[in-house]
């Protein structure tokens, strides 16, 4: 168990663009996109093993710099139409931890963790105050953890991800590795008046947990093998680790009840970029995500096989809808998703869950600042009950898995014997040497 730590600020400063956003860009509109999403932030926390603190400074410059190419960032969002590109400036600040690095590598916990942010991500201040913030965390006997909360109004993790890359590149000296942003996601999907506060949603409220497991690259493999079908004879990590997740989900929501059967569905998010016409590239800020949901009705206990078959069906159908017509004619594609779970969300004679993937990404590679690749990247993010969050592990083959349950189904869930075949609960990620 992680000893009680105590997180002294010691420094907060605003990180101003290095050079003024000409007149011309001083607002940048939000797409509608942008408009759809919660007032939320996206919460990443990078570690690294350095006891070079001084580089920082030159984080704080690089940061000042790259403000200047991702100037939106640098600025305030005003009643969810637009950002106000005033470089009042991102956020940074400095923090003393009173442990060690290794206290809180070796079993991560998710309370924990939140605390090396520079906000509450779930805060509506995502929605209406500083768009960016930073906060460098200082351990005792070494090692510094950066955690970044970004406005969900204005990226998505695709974005976030090409926000580190460039910054770290700039950081680090690497110009090669510099991403310049594209904002074009206005032209795609034009903006519309769109009330900041989402519909609202009568729901159970129930003491969660998060927990965390890993899932090792070859036992994703076997994983794989077992789950392929005729309908899927080639399944993804991310089809495979859904499906089972799902599976031991509902099977735990089921045994807690007292149910034989209940009727579920799992709401997995897509990166769009690739999927609409015309297509985007990585580099596009904005939110370019989508959604689909697969359903699982049957009254007995599904399969893997036919789980990950209502998975498969409903990217290949989302995917289908979305090339047929462009944003800028039809939002449908993303809107009906969305307005489908808040309707799942309100009931309470099934399963609903939630999940993103973060897989492919390449964060640790990103994430180089000059202090070489991250020992962990976490995105510490399950921000509501039944939600799943997937992130490539250090490596790339293995995948990593952020899950928030029902405390009851959670005690059901960690000790499936299924789940744990492939999964290492929580294990360390400290290395040492």
């Amino acid at each position: 168990m992680t000893p009680p730590i105590e997180i002294s600020i010691i420094a907060r400063e605003n990180i101003k663009p290095s050079s003024p956003t000409p007149t011309h860009l001083k607002t940048f509109k939000l797409s509608v996109l942008d408009q759809m999403v919660p007032p939320t932030y996206i919460p990443i926390l990078l570690f690294y093993p350095t006891s070079d603190h001084q580089r920082v400074q030159q984080l704080k410059k690089s940061l000042s710099e790259t403000l200047t190419h991702f100037y939106p960032f640098a600025g305030t969002i005003k009643d969810n139409a637009f950002i106000e590109c005033n470089d009042d400036g991102a956020c940074f600040i400095e923090a003393r931890v009173s442990c060690l690095l290794s206290h809180i590598l070796n079993e991560p916990d998710h309370e924990v963790l939140k605390q090396f942010l520079p906000i509450n991500f779930e805060s509506s201040e995502g929605g209406k105050g500083c768009v960016l913030l930073v906060q460098a965390n200082y351990f005792k006997g070494g090692g510094i953890a950066v955690g970044l909360c970004l406005s969900h109004k204005i990226a998505d993790a695709a974005t976030l991800s090409t926000f580190i890359r460039s910054w770290a590149a700039s950081a680090s000296g690497s110009d090669q590795r510099v991403v310049n942003p594209l904002f074009d996601s206005v032209p795609m999907a034009p903006p519309k008046d769109i009330s900041v506060d989402p519909p609202s949603v009568e729901m159970k409220v129930y003491k969660s947990v998060t927990k965390r497991f890993v899932f090792h690259g070859s036992k994703i493999a076997d994983l794989k093998v077992k789950v392929a079908n005729n309908f899927v004879e080639n399944p993804t990590k991310v089809e495979a680790l859904a499906a089972l997740i799902w599976k031991c989900a509902r099977k735990a929501s089921r045994v807690t009840l007292g149910f034989s059967s209940r009727p579920s569905a799992f709401y997995q998010n897509v990166n769009i970029r690739n999927k609409i016409v015309p297509p985007v590239p990585n580099g596009s800020v904005g939110n370019f995500v989508g959604s689909f949901i697969a359903r699982s009705e049957e009254a007995a206990e599904t399969d893997l096989h036919g789980l990950v078959a209502e998975l498969r069906k409903g990217i290949e159908q989302f995917t289908s809808k979305a090339k047929r017509v462009p944003l800028s004619e039809d939002i449908s594609v993303i809107s009906e998703p969305q307005m489908a779970a808040i309707g799942f969300l309100s009931r309470d004679d099934m399963d609903f869950y939630v999940c993103t993937s973060w897989c492919r990404f390449e964060l640790y590679e990103a994430a180089d600042f000059g202090w070489g690749k991250p020992m962990w990247v976490s995105s510490a993010v399950p921000t509501c009950n039944n939600m799943v969050i997937l992130v490539d592990a250090e490596g790339g083959d293995g995948i990593e898995c952020w899950i928030r349950l029902n405390e009851d189904e959670m005690k059901v869930f960690e000790c499936d014997q299924e789940l744990l075949s492939y999964a290492a609960f929580n294990p360390s990620v400290w290395k040492t040497g």
